[in-house]
């Protein structure tokens, strides 16, 4: 009895506090009350895309809208070929044709809330890593109409989560408040990297763990993240993010 009776205290502290504070701060902040009230336009992080010749890639994410918007983000990538005048942005939505392709501008504000660039690379890596990128945006497996779940997944953080472990090289994790970014396609279990970096086992996204070089040490539970980032020194807490030691 005591040890179930520490493992809701440990459960309590490490997910649902942090979980309910974020929430509560969410409930006082002004935000749109609506959709079309919302800021979609660029945030001005990134340059025009003609002011360099590089090829470029970014992965992007921001804290939704609504109740979950407390404690859930929404992630996509942007890439640019060499010597490409414009940027290139992948989304999976929840309604009609669930990947999207530049419905909005590259680094746009989502719901309001400006988006935290994750990781970027640039110049011949990018130019070798965007056809891989692609390969892996057209082989997700849940791409068709009524492939998205927004709890625990298939959501739009399971797309781009399966891009990057897919892609490896892009050395990128996203942020603890990806709420569907541990659901692995097609029931699997158990998934290795292939660059055998990263180990990640889950239950359907609902209870699991990950760890390795890029992930760190992470434990994830009802998709919520809590973990230790030895990459970049720092703690990754539930709704709230990684915080930098």
């Amino acid at each position: 009895m005591k040890s179930v009776k520490r493992l809701f205290l440990i459960i309590f502290l490490v997910y649902l506090l942090p979980t309910f504070a974020s929430a509560g701060l969410w409930a006082i902040k002004e935000r749109p009350a609506r959709w079309s009230d919302a800021r979609w336009s660029s945030a001005g992080i990134l340059p025009g895309a003609g002011t360099s010749e590089d090829a470029a890639i970014y992965v992007f994410s921001a804290m939704t809208g609504g109740l979950k918007g407390a404690v859930a983000s929404h992630a996509w990538i942007v890439t640019k070929a060499k010597g490409a005048k414009t940027y290139t942005r992948y989304d999976k939505v929840g309604w009609g044709s669930p990947i999207r392709k530049n419905h909005r501008p590259a680094d746009a504000y989502w719901y309001s809330n400006a988006p935290q660039l994750v990781a970027s690379v640039k110049g011949a890596k990018a130019e070798l890593l965007i056809p891989k990128i692609e390969g892996a945006i057209a082989a997700y497996p849940y791409a068709e109409p009524g492939g998205y779940t927004i709890w625990p997944g298939p959501n739009s953080n399971t797309f781009v989560a399966y891009v990057l472990r897919t892609v490896p090289e892009l050395g990128a994790v996203l942020p603890p408040h990806a709420v569907g970014r541990d659901y692995l396609p097609d029931g699997e279990f158990v998934h290795l990297d292939d660059d055998w970096r990263d180990l990640h086992v889950t239950l359907r996204g609902l209870v699991g763990f990950s760890a390795g070089l890029r992930s760190g040490f992470e434990v994830h539970f009802l998709g919520l993240v809590a973990g230790l980032d030895f990459p970049r020194p720092g703690i990754k807490v539930p709704a709230v993010g990684r915080i930098g030691i």
